[in-house]
């Protein structure tokens, strides 16, 4: 299983916060952090199982320890930032729990459950959040909830966040 957490451990720019602009913004709390969510983990409901943590702040060769590892069924929970987006390939992996999913775009939570139900076994991706019925950040999770379509999934992102611009 994976838990993907927006943040790694301290509060401000860093990799995995990469979220796009939410509402009510200052009224929020910080977003949950790999740091702070794995201990709660260990020591707590998970507690027997093997977790690792993976982010982009561990040096390459721990990132490359922690991954084989894991693909070796070695561990159990990978609780992780969004390194694990893309070329990420582990077939026995069936769980993903995408935390304050609401603080993640389409694409990237698209990209994130990708990364579960790649074997023979199905998976399930669970986005969890406190973001509001109605608000911007449901309307995204809604959509990515209602359909695995990639295409779909690109024509609602272009339709929320717009084209953009070409000099800006």
């Amino acid at each position: 299983a994976y838990v993907v957490c927006p943040r790694i451990g301290t509060v401000g720019a860093e990799e995995g916060d990469e979220e796009p602009p939410s509402d009510n913004e200052s009224a929020r709390r910080p977003p949950l952090a790999v740091t702070e969510v794995a201990p709660l983990l260990e020591e707590g409901p998970l507690k027997g199982l093997r977790i690792a943590t993976l982010h982009g702040r561990l040096p390459a060769d721990e990132k490359d320890s922690v991954m084989r590892s894991f693909a070796a069924g070695d561990l159990d929970v990978l609780v992780a930032t969004t390194v694990i987006e893309v070329g990420v390939d582990v077939p026995n992996s069936t769980v993903m729990i995408i935390m304050d999913a609401d603080r993640f775009g389409v694409s990237q939570l698209h990209q994130l459950r990708g990364r579960v139900g790649r074997g023979s076994a199905p998976g399930i991706c669970l986005l969890v959040t406190e973001a509001v019925e109605g608000s911007a950040a449901r309307e995204r999770l809604d959509a990515v909830a209602s359909t695995t379509d990639g295409f779909k999934l690109s024509e609602i992102d272009l339709e929320q966040r717009r084209e953009g611009d070409v000099l800006g």
